[in-house]
């Protein structure tokens, strides 16, 4: 369908409404531009391709929460994407990969001349133990889809594709894996 006749607000309520073709019109009509969003903000396509994806779940299971008085129906869904993808970055940003069994990180600067670099690496190495103890606690396959994701930067896919398991199973794992490390980490 062309874009001046393609009808956002009526694709949305019909999902509201459980219209699963209107999902797919929707998909069929903006995934390609979606996947251009969320790549420029990520650089990976692996990654773009996750995030819209997620995007086009989290249109499905929240359309009925579009308010048109807010902006445009077109808008809304963009706006999804792009907030997607900038949690990911964020959530990339605050991750420090630290080898326990390493301590050459704490060689760069002498702690005697330097006690504030000390206490920072000090608790960077308390927390770090603490996450080890809390994916110690999860359930193997948890452990192992966590470990792929943020450790070996494996997008979802690749994680499924590895276990020989569902993408689904894969994200719910995911998903409850972190819940129950912050729920740990607290």
């Amino acid at each position: 369908m062309p874009e001046s006749t393609f009808d956002y607000q009526r694709c949305l309520e019909a999902c509201a409404q459980g219209d699963q073709q209107a999902l797919r019109d929707l998909y069929t009509q903006e995934s390609a531009r979606l996947l251009g969003v969320a790549w420029r903000i990520v650089r990976e396509r692996a990654v773009a391709e996750d995030i819209v994806h997620d995007a086009f779940v989290r249109i499905w299971t929240r359309a009925s929460s579009f308010a048109p008085e807010r902006g445009s129906a077109r808008g809304w869904i963009y706006s999804i994407t792009r907030n997607l993808a900038l949690n990911f970055v964020r959530d990339g940003a605050r991750q420090v990969a630290i080898d326990p069994q390493d301590p050459s990180h704490l060689q760069d600067t002498d702690p005697a001349h330097d006690p504030e670099h000390a206490m920072h690496s000090f608790e960077l190495h308390a927390h770090s133990a603490k996450v080890y103890r809390c994916l110690e606690q999860l359930e193997p396959a948890r452990r192992d889809c966590i470990l792929h994701a943020y450790v070996d930067g494996c997008t979802h896919a690749q994680i499924a594709q590895r276990l020989g398991t569902p993408l689904g199973t894969v994200k719910a794992w995911i998903k409850r894996g972190l819940a129950a490390l912050r729920e740990c980490m607290g």
